[in-house]
């Protein structure tokens, strides 16, 4: 397999897992107070607009090939680093 499928592979798969994360977060602050909630709200807004980023930069990476691959996956890697912050700051809000 080549490095650049593992890594695919890889992103697709975590992706699906933060995507996973993020509706339980949702479905948690359904069940918060009105305070908390538009908090929750704003964070989640922002989780899935980091999310959706790193979704279109795994779809670049699908597409591009040598070069235009690496340089891809430099700004991927920026975009994937974001959104894994913002995973972690959304588990320890949402416990």
């Amino acid at each position: 397999m080549k490095v650049e499928d593992a890594y695919k592979q890889k992103m697709a798969a975590q992706l699906k897992e933060w995507s996973a994360q993020i509706e339980l977060f949702e479905a948690k602050a359904k069940n918060a107070g009105a305070d908390v909630n538009v908090k929750r709200a704003e964070a989640l807004q922002e989780l899935r607009a980091k999310h959706r980023a790193a979704s279109e930069k795994l779809n670049e990476l699908e597409k591009s090939s040598g070069a235009a691959w690496e340089q891809v996956k430099v700004t991927a890697d920026k975009v994937w680093e974001d959104l894994k912050k913002g995973v972690t700051e959304a588990q320890s809000k949402f416990k």
